[in-house]
């Protein structure tokens, strides 16, 4: 188990993301890899009001998860993360939308408290010091345990955090942001930032949306919502490069590239936990295989030469 931040969560190296439920996993299969994860030692879920939204028209994951948790009855072993700000109707950082979303979550979860409470996205049009008093009112209330702050810039999480400060107000102990071996834009500043201020950071997108599952190669057709958008970068001199090192690492240790995608991201400074999904239990595998699996120094560096930009 990790720590998260300065807080007192202990999580699981890898998280369960849960935005293909309702979506392109019914309720069944849902259920069925909650099961499966809880059983392969995991405790973090992260969901978010919005999911899976776009795809239903409603907030189908934290439903399918509160409905989980009621049969189950195992709530205080779970360490449950969502997030606010970008459902319609609910959009936008203000405090009494905060305290209005936090209650729809609530009560879609079936729970009476959230471990980690996340500001989906940054809201410019709303006072840091207001966003914030709204989460540390949700604190007071004991309805809230810790707050996150996702998709911020690292100008504007420095300014949340040193509004905190200067407010006495609660204070991000997280960040959230996209992170994989094609995707490095996290290291430098923000991650710099993240180290300095005592944060920890659980990236989401770990396998850029497939693309470091193992399914991708040239000319393969892959039968997924997400395969145009994976399938790009394919198309750029880095990705070939990113799948060789992978699947290279994945063969000598008789592992997916899965498996090694996340295990080089939970390796990496910061990194508390990843988020990765599953649609099925098949896919749920190679996920909870990473949070056992150490890499060598020797793996971790092909790996980062072959991905670094």
């Amino acid at each position: 188990m990790r720590t998260i931040g300065n807080s007192d969560l202990s999580v699981f190296p890898i998280s369960l993301g849960t935005n293909v439920f309702g979506w392109t996993a019914d309720k069944e299969t849902s259920f069925a890899v909650l099961d499966a994860y809880v059983e392969g030692g995991g405790n973090f879920l992260d969901t978010a009001d919005v999911y899976p939204y776009w795809a239903t028209e409603e907030p189908t994951s934290e439903t399918i998860i509160g409905e989980w948790l009621a049969a189950r009855g195992n709530r205080e072993s779970i360490v449950l993360a969502t997030k606010v700000g970008s459902l319609e109707g609910r959009s936008g950082l203000k405090a009494d939308n905060i305290k209005a979303a936090a209650e729809d979550s609530l009560r879609r979860l079936r729970t009476d408290y959230i471990d980690l409470y996340w500001a989906h996205f940054d809201d410019p049009d709303t006072p840091l010091a207001e966003t914030l008093a709204g989460f540390d009112a949700l604190i007071r209330e004991g309805k809230v345990r810790y707050i996150g702050a996702s998709n911020y810039t690292a100008p504007r999480l420095a300014e949340a955090l040193a509004t905190a400060d200067k407010e006495g107000l609660a204070r991000y102990v997280a960040l959230q942001q996209p992170y994989n071996l094609v995707e490095r834009g996290y290291e430098g500043e923000l991650r710099d930032l993240v180290a300095r201020e005592g944060l920890s950071s659980t990236p989401y997108s770990g396998l850029a949306g497939g693309f470091l599952s193992g399914k991708y190669k040239p000319g393969a057709t892959v039968d997924s919502p997400r395969a145009s958008k994976a399938g790009e970068y394919l198309n750029t001199e880095r990705g070939p490069k990113v799948l060789e090192a992978l699947n290279r690492v994945a063969e000598e240790r008789g592992a997916a590239p899965a498996t090694i995608a996340l295990a080089w991201l939970a390796a990496q400074p910061t990194v508390t936990a990843p988020i990765a999904s599953a649609r099925n239990v098949e896919q749920l595998g190679p996920l909870l295989a990473a949070a056992g699996t150490t890499l060598t120094a020797e793996e971790l560096a092909l790996l980062d030469e072959a991905s670094r930009p």
